[in-house]
């Protein structure tokens, strides 16, 4: 055979070759970059998915402790008096006072709470001016004249005792033949226990010396 068809002969056979892995390689290509569009169209799903989740899930409002709700608890001091039909005018001062999340919370405190016909023994027009926004500070003292920090049991109080109150005066406590009197004027007419403390209720209104 000549040399010359030899020669052709090879260069078909490499030419052939040649595209038989160009084609090879173009396939794998194809594998390749398929392969990697299902990578990416997973991940893109992946991530909407957790955008989803996460835009879905709610948001945590902050608030205060007497919006948390428990029907199971003892009820607190807010709650004891806010159930109280005798003590709606104490609920509305400590509302417009804004302690209604400070006595809600753990406390302990002891709470001297006057009925309604307590506060309708003070002068006319007395409750409501201390209702006013701007005699908040002066009614936000009287409440706090009447919650002292601790839980004083009954018999933790004794004739002549003076008592730390949260607006930093101090009552007197009078004990005779098992009968509790504050600052002389208001007698404890009942005692009810509460989650973070306990209620005396009275029948006078306690008002600090600076406000007589």
């Amino acid at each position: 055979m000549p040399v010359a068809d030899v020669r052709q002969g090879l260069a078909q056979i490499l030419s052939l070759d040649l595209r038989l892995n160009i084609c090879s390689m173009k396939n794998n290509l194809k594998v390749i970059l398929t392969g990697l569009l299902l990578v990416a169209m997973a991940c893109n799903s992946s991530e909407s998915t957790v955008t989803e989740s996460s835009s879905s899930t709610p948001v945590a409002v902050t608030t205060g402790q007497s919006a948390v709700q428990d029907e199971q608890s003892a009820k607190n001091v807010v709650q004891v008096a806010a159930g109280s039909k005798d003590h709606t005018t104490l609920v509305a001062a400590v509302k417009a006072a804004e302690l209604v999340d400070a006595l809600s919370n753990a406390g302990p405190f002891t709470v001297f709470a006057p009925t309604n016909a307590a506060f309708d023994k003070l002068p006319a027009g007395t409750v409501q001016g201390l209702l006013k926004p701007e005699k908040k500070d002066d009614l936000v003292d009287i409440l706090q004249y009447h919650v002292a920090v601790g839980v004083l049991q009954e018999e933790m109080l004794q004739d002549g005792q003076s008592v730390g109150q949260v607006n930093g005066g101090n009552i007197t406590i009078s004990k005779k033949d098992g009968k509790l009197m504050v600052n002389g004027i208001a007698n404890v007419i009942a005692k009810v226990p509460a989650s973070n403390g306990i209620i005396y209720i009275i029948d006078a209104v306690l008002l600090p010396p600076a406000v007589k």
